[in-house]
């Protein structure tokens, strides 16, 4: 069986999609007419990924207001924001060009979301011929939403977490009942949770440790067998063609993210200075045995923010690096992140959104050939 690989959700929204949700934001629309252009850009985006080759593919997230923010706001403004919920959160991530994401903030409970992964499942798989999977936000990121020094009167945050965690367990089984054969858990807060930066208070708690131990008592509500179809995705963000934690040293990420019980793992790697090192980490901290599941490491070979369209032959070359630190048997291939994490995105390295949407093609295009190439030379 050649390495397997899969991408990790996102991809960049058309201009004239993020231009409907500034109109619907603004009232010029109604929410048909912003749907309307949402499955548009959801079938254009999985007719593109099949042409690729592409086994498992997503929509793209066109219907999702971010990774981060799709069960509880229709749009990145608030609009359509879900009960107990006010716009004035904590920032979720302050980016490398000066740029932020602020969560919305939980002022009741109880704690419940507004939209379900499985309704975007539920329409790719009318369109799509191949397989599809989705991805789903981590307990840990929407934990966020309840204040970081007080306690919610008449809500508890153990309560709210109670209440998070079975959300996220319906998000996830949905998924699968409504036809997704993978689903990632987007946990791009694990690096920037060592971060300790004075201007966003919460990466200066330790937080780590919290959010392994609360995505785990989702992870574990699943058998070992779907569990190997149950992944983790971390980066160090990728909105804006920016970053929010590429400065802070994997290690104190990956020595503990392999506590996770999770079947799979898409690994950020290819924008990395030291790759080799990446690599050595996950042979090291990754288990050929979690709770039951052997835990096999997807590494990122494509870079998302950059225009610069990888080769095959350098991805194949990543890949055959790899397997000197990774059992071959673990071993697979995705990109870095998804290539547009947020419905309001210009992409500014490419130039424009549309522009982004064909480089990420060519870019997923070249993953493919790499894989099959280093497949070929390693024998598998």
């Amino acid at each position: 069986m050649p390495i397997p690989t899969e991408i990790v959700g996102s991809l960049p929204r058309p201009m004239k999609l993020q231009e409907a949700y500034a109109d619907y934001d603004e009232g010029k629309i109604d929410l048909d007419e912003l749907e309307a252009r949402q499955d548009e850009a959801a079938e254009d985006s999985i007719k593109r990924l099949e042409e690729t080759g592409e086994v498992l593919v997503t929509d793209g997230e066109q219907r999702e207001s971010s990774f981060a923010t799709y069960p509880i706001t229709t749009t990145l403004a608030g609009t359509g924001l879900a009960d107990n919920l006010a716009g004035d959160g904590q920032y979720f991530a302050i980016f490398d060009d000066g740029h932020h994401r602020q969560l919305p903030r939980l002022t009741g409970g109880p704690f419940r979301y507004k939209t379900f992964a499985s309704e975007f499942v539920e329409k790719n798989k009318q369109i799509a011929s191949h397989g599809v999977k989705q991805a789903v936000i981590a307990p840990s990121m929407l934990m966020l939403l309840y204040p970081l020094d007080e306690e919610i009167e008449g809500y508890s945050r153990d309560e709210f977490l109670s209440d998070l965690c079975d959300e996220v367990e319906k998000d996830i089984r949905q998924c699968f009942e409504a036809g997704a054969e993978r689903v990632s858990i987007d946990f791009t807060e694990g690096r920037l949770a060592n971060k300790n930066d004075s201007r966003n208070p919460w990466t200066g708690r330790d937080m780590l440790g919290d959010f392994i131990e609360l995505n785990n008592r989702v992870i574990d509500r699943f058998s070992a067998e779907e569990r190997r179809n149950i992944g983790i995705h971390t980066c160090p963000g990728g909105d804006c063609d920016s970053v929010h934690s590429k400065d802070v040293p994997y290690e104190k990420l990956l020595s503990r993210m392999f506590e996770l019980n999770a079947g799979y793992f898409l690994i950020q790697c290819a924008s990395e200075d030291d790759k080799e090192s990446v690599y050595q980490l996950c042979g090291q901290y990754s288990r050929e045995d979690a709770n039951g599941v052997p835990q096999v490491c997807f590494m990122g070979v494509i870079d998302p923010l950059s225009p610069d369209v990888e080769t095959p032959e350098g991805v194949k070359d990543d890949l055959v690096t790899a397997a000197k630190h990774i059992p071959v048997e673990r071993l697979g291939a995705t990109d870095d992140c998804g290539f547009s994490p947020f419905s309001r995105d210009v992409k500014p390295k490419h130039g424009s959104p549309d522009f982004a949407r064909d480089v990420a093609m060519q870019k997923i295009s070249a993953r493919l050939e790499g894989v099959r190439m280093a497949s070929e030379e390693l024998g598998i």
